[in-house]
């Protein structure tokens, strides 16, 4: 499981980073950790700034779930694409 959640975080940095939504910030994702039947992925991010902003990047990164989630289906080839959750790390 650990490759898998290294390489879910590797492709979730990367599409992070790509977004143009102006609500997410300064993001980085710190950790990811898949359900054993790979059907749910917590991801864990840290944002820089204040609380306000902090909400704001959140709000972002789940308005773009979709995104994300199609982006690891395209570039993982896992049985199934997990479900993400952003949480605050």
């Amino acid at each position: 499981m650990r490759r898998v959640n290294e390489a879910v975080r590797q492709v979730l940095s990367e599409a992070v980073g790509e977004l143009k939504d102006p609500r997410i910030g300064f993001v980085t994702v710190t950790g990811v950790e898949t359900s054993p039947d790979l059907r749910h992925a917590r991801v864990f991010v840290s944002v820089l700034g204040s609380e306000d902003e902090q909400r704001e990047s959140l709000a972002g990164l789940e308005a773009a779930h979709g995104v994300l989630q199609g982006r690891l289906a395209r570039e993982l080839r896992l049985k199934r694409t997990p479900q993400l959750a952003f949480e605050y790390d």
